[in-house]
């Protein structure tokens, strides 16, 4: 498994959490943590869940500089795939990447070439 776990974001948001001095996806006060994707289910998660949004990034973490705890969970609907989750706010200093998360022509999302190799 690689080293790194995947967030999905806006680039306002991300904007936003520079200026705060940290991270806080809505996820945080509503369910408890900030949802994360390992580079193989990110374009599943994309796909179903942000289709048709623009501007957005994708935040390259390193668990291992995370301040806040975090773990691999089951996701509610699939009990047989976990997900990292990250249980407090997300110190910027582990982010070690934000990559442009765009579209191809039919609108499905694709990963960033500097994931390409990584994933």
């Amino acid at each position: 498994m690689s080293g790194f776990i995947l967030h999905i974001t806006t680039r306002w948001a991300w904007q936003a959490a520079q200026a705060a001095g940290f991270y806080a996806a809505d996820s945080l006060a509503g369910q408890g943590f900030i949802h994360c994707s390992h580079p193989s289910q990110v374009l599943r998660v994309a796909n179903n869940l942000f289709r048709g949004q623009d501007d957005l990034v994708l935040l390259v973490i390193d668990p291992a500089r995370l301040t806040a705890p975090w773990k691999w969970e089951p996701a509610a609907d699939l009990a047989t795939e976990t997900f990292p989750h990250i249980y407090g706010p997300l110190n910027l200093d582990a982010v070690v990447g934000v990559l442009p998360f765009g579209r191809d022509a039919a609108g499905d999302f694709v990963l960033p070439p500097e994931l390409d190799d990584r994933a």
